[in-house]
């Protein structure tokens, strides 16, 4: 899978059209960026080479924070059904999922409260994370994390995989040494800022209770 194949098939009179529109002046500073449609492109084609959807049959995927949609829509390519989950809180965002055809859901994730019913799923992923209160003074702890894996597993398919990449830190860390700690008793791989469950999200043998 090409950068320059993937960016061929996407509609160019339709992406100019945003790129125009919120190239300059964009709802917030980081919009431009994600305009930047070869290099947006060539990091999704690595996220779905190291999650390895290129490799596996058709798929259903659930992103969470789906953004763009450009991870999506090369998955689609590839023959699977995604759906994103994200807020509707930059118009450019809805413009890019439209354009390029991935269907999403628009709710906010929020601690100790369930994801909606949107069916199972073999594959959710999350980039770039920021529904944990990334750089906020309530930043996730074990007891949120533990509702939200928990919940996380009523949407798995049997086997079914979870592939979280976390946002560093003021303190340029990714997760608290008990947090790290929490994610390898459920089972998770970790590497850096990846947190994988390959194979479902059994629950340990102990964890914190969930304070509300």
């Amino acid at each position: 899978m090409e950068t320059k194949r993937v960016v061929e098939t996407i509609d160019p009179q339709g992406f100019e059209q945003i790129r125009q529109r919120y190239a300059v002046g964009g709802p917030t500073v980081d919009s431009p960026k994600f305009l930047d449609l070869e290099r947006w492109v060539h990091i999704n084609i690595h996220r779905i080479r190291e999650v390895e959807i290129d490799l596996m049959c058709p798929k259903r995927i659930l992103d969470l924070g789906c953004g763009t949609g450009y991870f999506l829509y090369i998955a689609q390519l590839l023959g699977h059904e995604g759906l994103g989950l994200d807020l509707d809180e930059l118009p450019m965002f809805g413009d890019l999922t439209r354009l390029l055809g991935v269907r999403r859901v628009i709710w906010e994730i929020k601690a100790f409260d369930p994801l909606p019913d949107l069916g199972k799923f073999d594959l959710i992923t999350a980039f770039l994370i920021c529904f944990n209160r990334h750089k906020q003074a309530n930043v996730w702890g074990v007891p949120e994390w533990e509702f939200f894996l928990d919940d996380l597993a009523k949407h798995l398919t049997t086997r079914g995989r979870v592939w979280l990449e976390l946002n560093q830190e003021y303190d340029g860390t990714f997760y608290t040494p008990e947090l790290k700690e929490f994610f390898q008793r459920r089972g998770a791989k970790i590497d850096r800022h990846k947190v994988v469950f390959y194979s479902g999200l059994p629950s340990p043998v102990s964890t914190s209770p969930v304070v509300r």
